[in-house]
């Protein structure tokens, strides 16, 4: 074998390294720092959030973060991996990583931000059916008049892409942000829905809905693959349409 097949075949015969290297970032006491923690990847489960539990019970008690399901439903383990917003429960874990909590948000303690601002907003667009029908009364839909949820009422609620969103970022106390706009259009495109004028008029407004200027962060990171920025896109053709 030559010299040059021979080195070939040493560099096939190499195994890649176990060892992981999360920079996590901390915060408490109004403090924050990165804290690096090694460990080895056989000693959890394949994903991000494996890791930040493996390192809460083994490694640093102290370490805060948010986590329910493990099955990218719930949408609590919500932070910034790498650069770009995801769920830690669906993110591989790779060698190197940086993990910081979603961006532009108060934070309570590590990757645990204060969501009060988010939910408060969620609930101004009241976020259920209103109808005159009562008791056991059946509200029937065609299968085209459902089909127009499809793509909105899949969202987690975990602002992945409200918290990506520049326009966000800077106006959070007015603008609604991607997510709350989606769940916005899910009720007004509900056919069973009785107050779809009244919930149109409440988001057409220069600071709730026309803040966004279609940058499309939203879309591009988020978890479920929904379509927030087309959403908000049609919101504004159908309040065009009936409104003005």
């Amino acid at each position: 074998m030559s010299h040059f097949k021979c080195i070939t075949q040493q560099v096939k015969n190499l195994k890649p390294s176990n060892n992981l290297l999360l920079k996590v970032y901390r915060n408490s006491n109004g403090k924050s720092r990165m804290q690096n923690f090694n460990f080895n990847k056989n000693v959890c489960g394949p994903m991000v959030l494996d890791g930040l539990i493996h390192i809460k019970d083994n490694l640093d008690k102290t370490l805060g973060f948010r986590r329910s399901c493990r099955e990218g439903i719930c949408g609590s383990c919500a932070m910034n991996i790498n650069g770009k917003n995801g769920l830690a429960c669906l993110t591989p874990l790779e060698p190197k990583m940086s993990i910081y909590p979603l961006p532009h948000m108060p934070i309570i303690k590590d990757l645990i931000p204060d969501m009060k601002n988010f939910y408060k907003q969620y609930s101004e667009i009241k976020p259920w059916l209103h109808t005159s029908k009562t008791g056991e009364i059946e509200h029937i839909q065609t299968i085209e008049e459902r089909r127009k949820l499809d793509g909105m009422y899949e969202c987690i609620l975990c602002a992945c892409c409200s918290t990506s969103c520049p326009s966000y970022w800077w106006n959070s106390d007015q603008y609604l942000g991607p997510a709350v706009l989606m769940q916005a259009y899910r009720w007004i495109q509900d056919s069973r829905d009785e107050i779809t004028k009244e919930r149109m008029e409440f988001v057409d407004d220069a600071m709730k809905l026309y803040r966004c200027k279609t940058i499309m962060n939203c879309t591009n990171t988020c978890p479920k693959g929904l379509n927030p920025g087309k959403a908000i896109g049609e919101l504004k053709k159908k309040i065009e349409i009936n409104l003005h």
